[in-house]
């Protein structure tokens, strides 16, 4: 099964490669001239709300070959980003309707009230969000790492 969803991601990238898309939405970002900081709140934004709705494997799939491009040609580091993102990715997991991990933690409730599943995450997603905005602000505390190596 992974196997298949490598290959599927594969030719998704080389499809929207050949179709020139990625060359397309970076000319579209461009007319509506943003700076560096604007697309990375723009880039967030979407993953935010594609986390709402689309599984966690399936929105990197689809947003990789698309975004990574974009971000890369404003200046940012791509290691620092694909952290960023993974991140972000992860808050996908616990924020419903998707949220996955909630149906798994009120699974293993039985028989309690869904939004106290829904209630006990708000620390968690409070803490991934300030978690963001620090790596957003200090770049470097994601690149220390890859960078002593």
């Amino acid at each position: 099964m992974i196997l298949f969803i490598i290959m599927a991601a594969s030719f998704l990238n080389f499809a929207l490669a050949s179709s020139g898309m990625v060359q397309q939405v970076t000319g579209l970002l461009e007319a509506y001239d943003l700076g560096p900081f604007a697309l990375l709140m723009a880039v967030i934004a979407l993953f935010i709300v594609l986390g709402f709705f689309i599984e966690t494997l399936s929105l990197m799939v689809i947003t990789i070959p698309i975004v990574t491009p974009l971000i890369a040609a404003a200046g940012y580091d791509k290691v620092w980003f694909g952290i960023v993102m993974i991140l972000f990715v992860q808050l996908a997991l616990i924020t419903p309707p998707v949220g996955v991990n909630l149906y798994i933690v009120q699974a293993s409730r039985r028989g309690e009230a869904f939004a106290d599943v829904i209630i006990g995450t708000l620390p968690y997603l409070g803490a991934m969000l300030v978690m963001a905005a620090l790596l957003v602000a200090f770049p470097q505390i994601a690149l220390w790492l890859p960078s002593a190596l």
